[in-house]
């Protein structure tokens, strides 16, 4: 059935994907979304090809979702609303701390202010939350079974001791996938505003008969993804760092995994979320429950470039940054028959085949650490 969807932050990398989904489907969407430089460059519309993608078929607003105004314009009309806009990247939210807030917090407080003290026809809100709530993740210790970690002690990063320890635990702890019920405690101001993101949609939809879905998302990768933020994605990263030939610098050991999840399958997962009933009123994990290691990652980018650089594993970390982390899908597959299509191997493929069809831009990757380090966020 047709519907009028809203998406905030819709000329992003995976609203802009969405974006294409959903009109393909038969939906009329309108786009809120401020057309950041650090996402689009210097120049959004002229030179964003995901914004370009969508102009001629979306309902366009350039505003910020923190303009009472333009969200008011926005809202009018639609019957669901996808909650993308946000401030993204561990690294940056560290010493921004007031922006994240601002804009994750404060307009996800907007929006639902609206949304509660006005007439409008939204029945369902879905909003995007991440795999960073979980900070450290769910772990399982020979002595106490299943444990959460707290933060890594920054001693022991400053030793080169990168994994993740509990209290009294002798054996090392063994990483477990983390399923929706595990402890929610973010390590970083990032994944305090993505928790407090989704905690606000979840508590206050209800309230006001609007069903809630929150989707936390894992590593988002794929062809269109921003090859000029330094701060988000260490596929971009490595790949700009590979194309103007300069050494890749892997943090801690290398041995740090994340669970990698391709573009085309956060779409697919998002769209089931937003058409069916069975999503309301739920919070799901969107991954692939693959754990790949950051070494393997630079290796695998370096095959499909035909392009070796050198790489060292420097033994550097930042703060807030975490060891390991995977998805339980059984939730998501279970209820909403979602299942990623889409393996590691076959996504890099895809992903690189893109970009090297890109015109490189200068690496601002190098100044992202300086910064970083001068607030001593970077060792």
């Amino acid at each position: 059935m047709e519907k009028n969807i809203l998406i905030t932050g819709g000329a992003g990398f995976i609203g802009s994907n969405l974006t294409l989904n959903l009109i393909k489907k038969g939906h009329n969407v309108t786009v809120l979304d401020n057309l950041s430089k650090q996402i689009h460059g210097d120049n959004p519309k002229e030179s964003s090809s995901l914004y370009k993608a969508i102009k001629n078929h979306v309902n366009f607003i350039e505003a910020s979702v923190t303009s009472e105004t333009q969200l008011l314009k926005a809202i009018k009309g639609q019957s669901i609303i996808v909650h993308l806009a946000a401030e993204t990247g561990t690294g940056q939210s560290m010493f921004q701390i007031a922006h994240y807030s601002n804009i994750n917090v404060g307009g996800t407080a907007l929006l639902l202010d609206i949304l509660t003290n006005t007439k409008h026809s939204v029945s369902k809100v879905v909003v995007a939350s991440s795999r960073a709530i979980y900070g450290e993740g769910k772990y399982k210790s020979r002595e106490l079974g299943v444990v959460y970690p707290n933060q890594r002690e920054i001693e022991d990063l400053q030793k080169g001791d990168f994994e993740v320890k509990y209290k009294d635990c002798i054996t090392p702890l063994v990483s477990v996938p983390t399923d929706e019920d595990a402890k929610v405690h973010p390590s970083s101001v990032y994944g305090i505003t993505k928790q407090n993101q989704e905690q606000m949609v979840m508590t206050v939809c209800p309230a006001i008969d609007i069903a809630p879905v929150a989707l936390r998302y894992q590593n988002v990768y794929g062809p269109g993804q921003s090859l000029s933020n330094p701060y988000t994605g260490i596929l971009s990263i490595f790949s700009s760092l590979i194309k103007n030939n300069k050494e890749i610098n892997i943090f801690e050991d290398g041995n740090e995994t994340r669970d990698f999840v391709f573009i085309d399958d956060v779409v697919n997962a998002t769209t089931l979320a937003i058409e069916s009933e069975a999503a309301n009123n739920e919070v799901f994990n969107v991954g692939t429950g693959v754990a790949t290691d950051i070494i393997t990652v630079a290796k695998e980018l370096m095959k499909n470039y035909g392009k070796v650089v050198p790489y060292k594993v420097s033994g550097n970390y930042r703060i807030g940054d975490i060891r390991h982390n995977r998805a339980d899908i059984s939730k998501i597959r279970q209820l909403l028959g979602f299942q990623p299509s889409i393996s590691f191997a076959e996504g890099i493929r895809k992903f690189c085949y893109w970009v090297n069809t890109q015109k490189m831009r200068a690496d601002k990757y190098s100044q992202s650490l300086k910064e970083m380090k001068d607030k001593g966020l970077f060792k």
